[in-house]
């Protein structure tokens, strides 16, 4: 592990809002939130009066009545997202980004060229307010997980450098859910107990910590706790799981509900697995109730799948299940599917009619082979006519308070 401050995240500041305030100035200075029926995005004069993205809009304008709704311009959010996180490739060509406004980079090699880690990020700073117009904020440090915690603490536009020396007494100050892997819930369990810090969390039994939050995620939040955080740059690297989700808000957790979201969510990924040729065994489902606590369900399969029809059969049959786990959960507030254990070379193996219960979904009988027809003739009219051409019977007439176009710039290429 380098032994300097080499890391650098960048993150633009509330990107979505920046975009649209950038682009009709006379939202700035004023709330905004990108959406509708969900806040998808809050400017900070919005996230000043407690709004933030995953809200309804509803419960936004009580906090907020002055709050002004865009639709969102999509094709400029994946362009400035772009130009912003290209002008790191200016500098190191160790960069991996982690989504559409935000990357690592690793400076270690380009010091004597361009100067210290902290004049290469101010210069970052500089370029991208000048070059694209937007606020970005950058934390440096020696691991990634703090390089990120940095550039937390350092919005809006701002730049934080930990010195490795005092990096300890930096993490260990700052609130616990600033660390990976500490969601509203698992602070909320933390705060039970009275650890609100990093260092609380540092020098809690691990063994109490792995109660709370499972074995894997406490040996994982204990070593982060103390800054150990082997992770290397990875310029180049696949998925390994594609996945969607959709905030519901509050929503009956009735079939009738989850049901259409259900066969939307696989559709959507499915498609992006054909459109890779990497189809999956593993199948994981996300429901979160309306307290914020999330469960998870998953299957492996025999064989890997990327039939619409078969991944929506599964992931509803598994949401079933987790709340007939919580028969006391009466509202659920977001959905989600992701498919791993993606095969890179796969040849369908035909199979015989045998009359077993799942042969629907196997890909190699002849209802898969079936499915799988239909799914390539519809992504072929897709291709050609675009997404909205045509549409599942299963998820018609579906309200989306999230636009599809938002999505896509969330989910991860594979």
């Amino acid at each position: 592990m380098e032994t300097t401050a080499t890391i650098l995240h960048a993150d633009l500041d509330a990107f979505y809002a920046s975009v649209e305030q950038l682009l009709d100035p006379t939202l700035r200075g004023k709330p905004i939130a990108v959406g509708g029926g969900v806040v998808l995005a809050a400017s900070y004069e919005a996230k000043a009066f407690g709004i933030s993205s995953g809200m309804s809009g509803r419960r936004a304008r009580e906090l907020c009545p002055q709050l002004i709704f865009v639709g969102g311009h999509f094709k400029d959010y994946q362009r400035l997202g772009d130009a912003a996180i290209n002008v790191l490739n200016d500098f190191t060509p160790l960069v991996e980004r982690l989504s559409i406004d935000e990357a690592f980079a690793d400076v270690v090699g380009c010091t004597h060229l361009f100067g210290s880690p902290a004049e290469i990020a101010r210069v970052v700073r500089r370029r991208v307010r000048a070059e694209v117009g937007l606020p970005i904020s950058i934390g440096v440090a020696r691991t990634k997980h703090l390089a990120k915690i940095a550039s937390q603490v350092a919005k809006p536009d701002g730049l934080v450098v930990v010195d490795p020396e005092t990096e300890l007494r930096f993490l260990h100050d700052l609130p616990v859910e600033l660390m990976w892997g500490v969601g509203p819930a698992t602070k909320a369990r933390l705060a039970r107990l009275d650890i609100h810090t990093i260092g609380q969390l540092a020098t809690m039994p691990r063994w109490s910590l792995q109660q709370i939050v499972g074995r894997a995620v406490g040996e994982k939040l204990s070593a982060l706790a103390w800054n150990r955080d082997p992770r290397e740059i990875r310029t180049h690297h696949r998925a390994q799981s594609a996945g969607a989700q959709s905030a519901l808000g509050r929503k009956p957790a009735e079939e009738q509900i989850f049901r259409p979201i259900l066969r939307h969510l696989a559709d959507r990924v499915a498609t992006r697995l054909r459109a890779k040729f990497r189809p999956g065994r593993t199948v994981t489902v996300r429901v979160r109730f309306a307290d914020l606590h999330s469960v998870t369900r998953s299957i492996t399969l025999n064989a890997p799948i990327s039939a619409n029809a078969s991944l929506a059969e599964i992931a509803e049959e598994l949401v079933r299940t987790a709340l007939a786990d919580h028969p006391h959960e009466r509202i659920i507030s977001l959905l989600g599917i992701s498919v791993s254990h993606l095969e890179r070379h796969w040849d369908v193996q035909l199979e015989l009619p045998l009359g077993l219960e799942d042969e629907k979904r196997r890909p190699g009988s002849k209802s898969g082979m079936a499915r799988s027809n239909a799914d390539r003739a519809v992504d072929k009219i897709r291709d050609r006519f675009g997404w909205e051409a045509v549409e599942y019977g299963s998820a018609l007439g579906l309200s989306r308070s999230v636009p599809d176009e938002f999505r896509e710039l969330a989910e991860r290429k594979l």
